[in-house]
């Protein structure tokens, strides 16, 4: 893409060459699709979830379409930090070394998520931390964290505590005051907020009585929640001074450009990878074009443009 428009961005300190970055959970830890991609034309590569030691997650089945989108219930399967270090991070340093790097981070309890934390600090080539209190799909942990104020702050305190690196807290959409969360975090020094997580969402087959999903729920993503994402990061936006990474449903860069009006500094895609894996730099050159179409020579003169 070869337009004249600035496409640079700044996440809690975090220069980034483009406004996009890759939802956790849904691009791995970019192996598989550097084959089809340049992952320099990312703005950042936000891993899987990884945890202190290996998740199994949850059983089978743990995915099911819907109209619109697709529940999951993958349960933050993961090897563990050490696996992630000795194998994911070690080929993004040896493969992508431009481009940034942020690991999501999950945990059962508080001090799951500090050892986590502590044991990557090691790491010099992470960029940073996007704090997962939003997970639906573990039984311990995960939403648990994200659903009240004061647990959401206490997870971000302790992960404050251990890290000077950017530091962003990804929200649940399953409450019923995300501003107010939003608020909480930044009080105790994260320095970005991602939103929204999946919806809580279950579906049942008509032809066997029994859910699509052995866990019974599971997180709805895709097209279907954009509207209820969009709402949310502008609430988010109008609450807080730090960025907010907007995602949920964006599938294409009217989509992405839709939350930048909405307030959001960079979005994340998502469900869009597994529909077509060339997704994020297909929707990066045409954030590129709609910018330079309109003479806009900052993309990130979109953010919280949206007309009252």
């Amino acid at each position: 893409m070869n337009v004249n428009v600035d496409m640079s961005v700044n996440i809690g300190g975090l220069s980034l060459r483009a406004p996009l970055l890759t939802a956790s959970g849904t691009f791995g830890s970019a192996r598989e699709f550097s084959e089809l991609i340049d992952l320099n034309r990312l703005g950042a590569v936000v891993t899987k979830g990884v945890s202190l030691e290996p998740w199994e997650g949850n059983p089978a089945p743990r995915i099911a379409e819907t109209s619109s989108g697709m529940l999951n219930s993958i349960g933050l399967q993961n090897a563990g930090v050490e696996s992630f270090c000795v194998n994911d991070l070690a080929w993004l340093e040896s493969e992508a070394p431009q481009v940034p790097v942020i690991v999501n981070v999950s945990g059962h309890t508080v001090e799951e998520y500090v050892a986590v934390i502590d044991r990557l600090e090691w790491e010099p080539f992470i960029a940073g931390y996007e704090v997962n209190i939003s997970c639906p799909n573990v039984d311990a942990g995960g939403m648990a964290f994200g659903t009240s104020c004061a647990s959401a702050a206490e997870v971000t305190r302790a992960c404050r505590g251990s890290t000077e690196r950017p530091l962003i807290v990804k929200l649940s959409p399953n409450v019923t005051d995300i501003a107010g969360i939003a608020t909480a975090v930044e009080a105790e020094g994260a320095d970005a907020v991602s939103l929204i997580n999946t919806l809580l969402g279950m579906a049942i087959d008509v032809g066997t009585f029994r859910p699509k999903l052995a866990r019974g729920v599971g997180g709805l993503s895709g097209p279907a929640i954009k509207p209820v994402a969009v709402r949310m990061v502008w609430q988010v936006a109008r609450a807080v001074t730090i960025p907010v990474i907007g995602m949920g449903g964006i599938m294409t860069a009217e989509d992405a450009i839709e939350f930048m009006l909405a307030g959001a500094t960079a979005v994340a895609v998502g469900t869009a990878n597994f529909v077509d894996p060339t997704s994020t730099v297909r929707i990066v050159d045409g954030m590129a074009e709609f910018c330079h179409a309109r003479g806009i020579e900052r993309v990130a003169d979109l953010t919280g443009a949206v007309l009252a």
